[in-house]
């Protein structure tokens, strides 16, 4: 897609949005498997259908609800998604990412972002909750490739530091403010839908990942472009030991997202908060 293509979709979608919500936003939240109840923690202002908005893709995915929602969490002006969308499901980086895109350009200065994820790292427990680190990319595509847009950020982003650590020092305070446990260590995002083999998740521990999702990252890479300061943290929803692995379904996954998700809520409502 060429930028001028780019730009005029992004103003459609921009256009359509503001129809219904016209302040400025602060903070963009994606809501990921499972993790769709927080949005009960806001007050809320409006909320879209994907279906009616231009330009944007349908979640396919059960517990995606696929909701844009505006209004407050902690007080101050939010957008979640309530349903993201993965490679797997055959979109492009770009549509992937799109939502992202209009966060940023609703005036959204920091992103945070939600995900179940299989763990790698044995010492963790299922409900654990984990703040993202750092990430290893195995997806076998890159937002950013393609023509650079420019206006939005420079060709080659800097990925020192792709989760701000001033956020995560915060949140592992309020974690201890409100007696949770949380983990810290690396996401490794993969194509998925199928879950791993046993080598697989020997490979994962070997090259350093804690847990492994099929999201995020894409997500991670293009709020980064955009200046975006992002938190991230997963909830552990099953335990990939190659040694002991079993079947999981994903109603089981979706089960334990949901009993843990309270606590992520708390996290995320403070943390907006102390923004």
């Amino acid at each position: 897609m060429t930028t001028p293509e780019a730009y005029k979709q992004f103003q459609q979608t921009l256009e359509y949005i503001r129809r219904y919500f016209t302040g400025e936003v602060e903070v963009g939240i994606v809501l990921g498997t499972g993790l769709g109840r927080l949005a009960e923690a806001m007050e809320k202002e409006h909320q879209l259908a994907y279906n009616f908005i231009p330009h944007f893709p349908i979640s396919t995915v059960e517990s995606h609800f696929g909701r844009l929602i505006f209004g407050k969490l902690g007080g101050k002006r939010v957008v979640a998604m309530q349903g993201r969308f993965h490679y797997y499901e055959g979109y492009t980086m770009y549509q992937i990412t799109y939502p992202i895109r209009i966060m940023r350009l609703l005036g959204a200065h920091t992103l945070l972002l939600s995900n179940a994820a299989g763990a790698v790292n044995l010492t963790y427990k299922l409900g654990d909750l984990m703040i993202i680190r750092d990430h290893i990319n195995l997806l076998p595509e890159n937002p950013l490739r393609g023509i650079n847009l420019d206006q939005l950020g420079p060709r080659f982003p800097d990925m020192s530091a792709p989760y701000h650590p001033e956020l995560i020092a915060r949140a592992h305070a309020i974690a201890r403010r409100l007696n949770i446990p949380v983990q810290e260590g690396v996401y490794a995002a993969v194509q998925g839908p199928n879950l791993e083999t046993r080598s697989e998740y020997r490979f994962l521990r070997l090259i350093g990942a804690d847990v492994v999702g099929m999201s995020t990252v894409p997500e991670c890479i293009v709020a980064n472009h955009m200046g975006m300061r992002v938190f991230a943290m997963s909830i552990v929803t099953d335990i990939g030991d190659p040694d002991n692995l079993r079947p999981v379904s994903l109603e089981e996954i979706i089960a334990v997202a949901n009993e843990a998700e309270p606590k992520l809520t708390q996290i995320f409502t403070e943390l907006v908060r102390e923004l």
